[in-house]
């Protein structure tokens, strides 16, 4: 008997506004450590591989995202040592049946038809066990022809999720009717009546299934998607779609374009319950849910101290924060922001998003510590006329040749060897060494030694803006 073919595939293109400031825009809550020691994008990944066994067989996965994080997936999934099939880019955010569609497509494109198990890169378990039994039981389904989500059994009357409900029949629960988020009343009658189930946003299908489903309900989608496709550029692991042509497809969740459609369909839908610790961690609130307690109920992260409060979360970033007095808070501290929330209120941090956006406030997008593909820098001090960086080059990375046209810049090696373009001249600097980048002089730095290379850089200038960059090479794609 032949193993079943799976392809994970990874949805990774969320922003992760409520779990602001710790998730923005440019570092998202799913590569952030925030249960454990690995991202919570690095737990899907690594969960997903752990399905393979006598009977299935595991592709690396394949991710779909954008652009500016596609370093960061690359560097997360090799510190957890899996190779992906591909990273898919999309030119601009759709919506998750679109983001499938490409994964399908790609599926597809070897010329087998591989069971899909699909999953958002921002959920936590922490039964893994049981997690894997769940879910090469819906494999073994979803190998038969049947589109299979994964249930969450609910453990409270949660107002915050989506509700399956489901019916029994000969071969196990089929899904009868998706019912939005309820109040509270009607999301306590769901958990006594015991048919009801969150909707996780994981789901198992053959890559032909989805497409056939898709062109079903949603041909619009399927065209659109599949124009986009046509026209892709590949760049090693990273698959580009057409930017105009993925303009055009239409927004749309995968619940809404096919899932709610499918009862009483052509398309068998099944669920497959899961009972595994399962959390979206789609709110502050639900980081304190599955954070280690102590006596008082409060939780934190980083340095914090605690004085006659209870059932309160702290996540420490840069420096102490204490507490005192207060229940119910969250308190959360980066170098550049900090957010103080009733608990119960957490998801409302979305509207700090808002208004920061409406501002054009940084503090939206990037934090102070900034990644970039070659590592990363820290804006540590500024003013009218200079600004002090400390830059981290990873072993064997560059930045760009570039010049600027309204600032000049000191570099002082603090850690590791530099080899730096200044002009016509290339010099190797050590530990304690210094250079001065004259403005509109061309220059590199790289880091060509085998431990991480960290300098001081400070500017002075008319200017400081990060787009004064004028680049002549670039090993990232970025001229």
């Amino acid at each position: 008997m032949s193993k079943i073919e799976v392809q994970p595939v990874i949805m990774a293109g969320g922003s992760g506004t409520r779990l602001w400031p710790l998730s923005r825009a440019g570092y998202p809550k799913q590569f952030l450590v925030l249960a454990g020691n690995t991202s919570l994008f690095q737990q899907a990944t690594t969960r997903l591989a752990a399905l393979a066994d006598n009977a299935i067989t595991v592709a690396g996965p394949v991710v779909v995202g954008n652009e500016e994080h596609r370093f960061m997936v690359l560097d997360q999934l090799r510190e957890v040592q899996l190779d992906p099939s591909a990273v898919l880019l999309e030119p601009m955010g759709r919506n998750t049946a679109p983001a499938l569609t490409l994964a399908a497509l790609q599926a597809l494109e070897g010329g087998t038809d591989p069971v899909l198990v699909v999953t958002p890169a921002d959920q936590t378990v922490t039964d893994a066990a049981a997690f894997t039994a769940a879910l090469r039981r819906a494999v073994a389904e979803a190998a038969e022809g049947a589109i299979v989500i994964l249930g969450i059994t609910p453990d409270r009357p949660e107002t915050g999720y989506g509700y399956i409900r489901t019916q029994e029949d000969a071969a196990g629960l089929a899904v009868a009717q998706f019912v939005e988020k309820p109040d509270a009343a009607t999301a306590q009658r769901y958990v006594d009546e015991g048919n009801y189930f969150w909707n996780s946003g994981m789901f198992v299908l053959r890559a032909s299934v989805w497409m056939k489903a898709l062109e079903r309900f949603r041909p619009d989608i399927a065209a659109a998607t599949r124009a986009s496709w046509t026209p892709r550029q590949n760049d090693a692991k990273f698959v580009r779609p057409g930017k105009a042509e993925f303009a055009a497809v239409p927004s749309e969740s995968v619940d809404y374009a096919v899932m709610e459609r499918c009862p009483g369909s052509e398309f068998p839908l099944r669920m497959v319950p899961l009972a595994a610790g399962w959390n979206d961690l789609g709110a502050w609130e639900a980081v304190w849910q599955v954070a280690d307690k102590d006596e008082s109920g409060n939780a934190f992260k980083g340095d914090a101290i605690f004085s006659d409060s209870r059932n309160s979360l702290v996540h420490a970033t840069s420096r102490l924060v204490s507490v005192v007095g207060l229940d119910d808070v969250v308190v959360v501290e980066t170098a550049d922001a900090v957010l103080v929330s009733d608990r119960a209120r957490s998801q409302d941090v979305k509207n700090i998003v808002k208004k920061l956006e409406a501002e054009k406030r940084g503090e939206q997008t990037l934090h102070r510590k900034v990644h970039r593909p070659w590592g990363w820098y820290d804006s540590i001090d500024n003013g009218p006329r200079h600004q002090v960086k400390r830059i981290m080059v990873k072993p064997g990375a560059s930045l760009s040749l570039q010049m600027h046209h309204h600032r000049a810049e000191h570099w002082i090696v603090v850690c590791g060897t530099a080899e730096i373009t200044n002009g016509d001249k290339v010099m190797l600097l050590c530990e304690n060494q210094s250079t001065y980048i004259p403005l509109g002089q061309t220059h590199r730095l790289a880091n060509p030694g085998k431990v991480p290379l960290e300098i001081i850089e400070v500017q002075s200038g008319s200017y400081l803006g990060e787009d004064d960059i004028v680049r002549f090479e670039d090993t990232y794609g970025r001229k």
